[in-house]
């Protein structure tokens, strides 16, 4: 049997934000536990021209509303960019899974040769639904996550690859 979009795209998505979150959690008794301000922690950045923690947890969560509701055809739902706590970003996670969730597998599935449409470097692309979500979608989603794991563990955060696996 093939190996349908939603269950290509759903359950990754579930899979790896439910991971992030559980990666913040992490973070925050790291903080406590340290006497770290976590402001310090949800700024930090691997390297001076990349994205600070924060904002990789907003692209992933990005990646994962945008690639669900470009290939159902449903509304991508706005969010503000404005977290500043693992609190806010937790629930930043919870409004993306609620929302990825929310789709029926029907709506996605049969989107391989949907054209997608997509602005990549101020450009504006069409691709077909399955391209989009392979070469775009996510990689760009497990760069975030990966990225945000990364962060962490390099500001001296207690996680592994187990964490970063979750639960499958």
């Amino acid at each position: 049997m093939a190996l349908s979009m939603s269950q290509a795209s759903i359950s990754i998505f579930t899979q790896q934000l439910t991971t992030l979150s559980g990666l913040i959690d992490k973070a925050a008794e790291h903080c406590k536990a340290k006497g770290v301000d976590p402001s310090n922690m949800i700024g930090a950045r691997l390297a001076p021209d990349m994205f600070p923690f924060s904002r990789q947890v907003q692209l992933a969560t990005d990646h994962a509303k945008g690639a669900t509701a470009r290939l159902s055809g449903r509304e991508n739902p706005k969010f503000e960019d404005t977290e500043s706590t693992f609190e806010e970003l937790k629930a930043r996670i919870a409004k993306t899974l609620a929302f990825v969730k929310s789709v029926p597998a029907s709506e996605i599935d049969g989107s391989e040769e949907k054209d997608v449409s997509i602005t990549v470097g101020g450009q504006p692309r069409t691709l077909k639904g399955q391209r989009y979500f392979l070469q775009n979608a996510l990689p760009n989603f497990f760069f975030h996550v990966t990225t945000a794991y990364d962060i962490l563990r390099n500001q001296g955060v207690a996680i592994g690859k187990r964490d970063y696996m979750g639960t499958y």
